[in-house]
């Protein structure tokens, strides 16, 4: 992720057995739109060993997320085929970082 984050929000999603590739492609490529097109700077994602996956996105501030957010997916169809793959999600929680140490950063 490049950039200043000052703001961050958490995702987490239960996927339906079979479909993990159809989201994580679709999850990359709407990750790298929203990036192009909306001022996002980037995600990461994980996977728990309890079966959820959990996402972090990057912004520049709560206002580019708000933004973004109001002007709905950057893309209908792969919203779609990460929602089709979605068994069961959690709401999405918004961080403040007070320390950031990923990648030497202090």
């Amino acid at each position: 992720m490049s950039g200043k984050a000052d703001f961050y929000v958490l995702y987490r999603w239960r996927l339906k057995t079979g479909m993990e590739q159809q989201f994580t492609d679709a999850w990359a490529q709407m990750t790298e739109l929203i990036r192009e097109q909306r001022g996002g700077l980037g995600s990461r994602l994980h996977y728990r060993d309890d079966g959820w996956w959990v996402a972090y996105a990057a912004w520049p501030s709560r206002d580019h997320w708000m933004r973004s957010k109001d002007l709905g997916p950057a893309d209908q169809a792969l919203a779609k085929l990460m929602n089709d793959a979605i068994a069961e999600r959690q709401p999405a929680e918004e961080l403040l970082p007070v320390r950031d140490l990923v990648a030497g950063k202090r």
